[in-house]
């Protein structure tokens, strides 16, 4: 039984014995690798959530290769759907402001000011929406256009019919971004009138209230954005101490994969994803040989491994 509960814990930190047949140069630059991963990770991640406002939406949206269409539908909106919807962004609004309310302990007064807040961001949507009307039509009909392009075979198998599809595509993203950055615009200064309503006390008691984006698929930029700091961060320190070494390496190296793909055929220059490629792949040798058992805190679980499962067994 502490066999198959040690299980988990026997695959963290590396299934068999550290490979007896390394020289110790061999050792060390497997730890310096291991800690200067880590630190990349750790960096990373301190800057993102450091920033605030990071997102990932611009490395989502701008996608090449095959894999290009998903990795965009996890852009927040990819299509504008929910923001060029009068009626959903009326209730996402109307809800924050009644939550902002409860989140301060609003006033009645306060409450009021709340409404009137509302009340200006809903007009000054509706004033964006009408002056840019026709740059709307124009783009939910191309987006028609291009679902049925996405949908026929022949123009998936000849490159030519295949760049036409990716020629409207960026026509109708060129056609409609002004618009929903103005939209966008009117989130951010919506989110912004409403916390500034809060006392000097009710801000000391209450930490900001965020307007959170409704989630619209089970994984896009509104939950990734929150994840991605902490994710860098997290992993960053378990290769630099050493810690649970072989799935932390693993995860960043998939994710690092996933960043090749995403920009795949890769470019040359500095926006290359081969980078990330050899990153992962460096990720993938650190997973591979069990690095934190070498000066990491995994040696001294492997220890309990090895006492409970048997030297000889771990080395299936």
């Amino acid at each position: 039984m502490a066999k198959i509960l040690l299980l988990p814990l026997r695959l963290a930190v590396g299934y068999g014995l550290s490979p007896r047949i390394l020289g110790h140069i061999a050792i060390v630059m497997l730890v310096i690798l291991r800690i200067t991963i880590g630190y990349h990770f750790l960096s990373e991640g301190t800057e993102k959530y450091h920033q605030g406002d990071w997102t990932a939406k611009p490395f989502f949206a701008n996608a090449t290769g095959p894999f290009a269409g998903e990795f965009r539908k996890m852009v927040w909106d990819y299509d504008g759907a929910m923001r060029l919807d009068m009626k959903q962004t009326q209730v996402v609004w109307a809800t924050y402001r009644d939550a902002i309310g409860e989140h301060y302990g609003f006033s009645e007064e306060q409450n009021a000011e709340a409404q009137r807040n509302y009340a200006e961001a809903v007009e000054q949507y509706e004033y964006v929406t009408e002056l840019n009307a026709n740059e709307i039509e124009e783009f939910q009909l191309g987006v028609g256009r291009v679902e049925k392009l996405d949908s026929d075979p022949v123009r998936d198998g000849v490159s030519s019919l295949g760049g036409q599809r990716e020629t409207v595509r960026r026509e109708l993203t060129k056609l409609i971004s002004p618009t929903l950055d103005q939209i966008d615009m009117i989130w951010e200064n919506y989110e912004t009138a409403q916390n500034q309503i809060a006392t000097d006390e009710q801000i000391a008691r209450h930490p900001p209230y965020r307007l959170v984006r409704p989630r619209l698929a089970m994984m896009d930029t509104s939950l990734i954005d929150v994840i991605i700091p902490y994710f860098d961060i997290a992993l960053g320190w378990c290769l630099i101490l050493g810690l649970f070494t072989s799935v932390a390496s693993l995860a960043l190296g998939v994710f690092l994969f996933s960043v090749f793909l995403s920009q795949f055929p890769p470019t040359t220059g500095p926006g290359s994803s081969n980078y990330q490629l050899i990153e992962s792949l460096a990720c993938f040798v650190l997973a591979a040989t069990g690095a934190g058992r070498f000066a990491g805190l995994d040696f001294f679980l492997h220890l309990i491994v090895r006492k409970v499962c048997g030297s000889d067994e771990v080395t299936r």
